[in-house]
């Protein structure tokens, strides 16, 4: 029964706390990443560039610091464009979707996450951001409603309070 009671509590909690899957990033690790990358910069293994250029866009996209996010977003969207073999293209398309959630551009990163689904349809990781995306925007639904009838309730109140004194 106390395990019952406990699960509910935590789930009401992460409903209101907006708690998903996705991992987060600290910004010790964002650094890491950016002294590797300059690192490798100065090497002449592309290969080994565009691991730590990657590494780096998966830190920033998860990261909590939302400038950190669209730093990632810009360079993964750059990336893009260059030519890459196919699971790489799709790591990347995956990580935007990743930066697009946390910016909070749902629809976006539902688009990224589909196109991910079309090119491996049993890939887990755009699975689980698929049901994420899903469950955000429902949640977003249900507490729009719920300051939509309060909304519509204060004023059902006003009006019934004026008219009560008219009387």
């Amino acid at each position: 029964m106390e395990a019952k009671i406990r699960g509910a509590f935590e789930s009401v909690g992460s409903f209101f706390t907006g708690g998903d899957h996705i991992p987060w990033c600290d910004r010790d690790i964002i650094i890491g990443c950016e002294r590797e990358v300059a690192e490798a910069a100065e090497g002449d293994l592309d290969e080994l560039k565009r691991d730590t250029i990657m590494r780096l866009s998966w830190a920033l996209v998860h990261s909590k610091q939302p400038e950190d996010v669209q730093r990632g977003i810009a360079m993964l969207e750059a990336s893009l464009a260059n030519s890459s073999p196919p699971l790489q293209q799709r790591e990347k398309i995956y990580l935007l979707a990743v930066g697009y959630y946390r910016s909070g551009e749902y629809s976006r990163s539902r688009q990224l996450v589909d196109q991910c689904l079309e090119i491996a349809p049993d890939w887990r990781q755009a699975l689980v951001l698929k049901k994420t995306l899903e469950d955000r925007v429902a949640k977003d639904g249900v507490i729009g409603i719920g300051i939509t009838a309060t909304a519509v309730g204060l004023i059902a109140g006003g009006i019934a309070a004026a008219l009560a004194r008219k009387k």
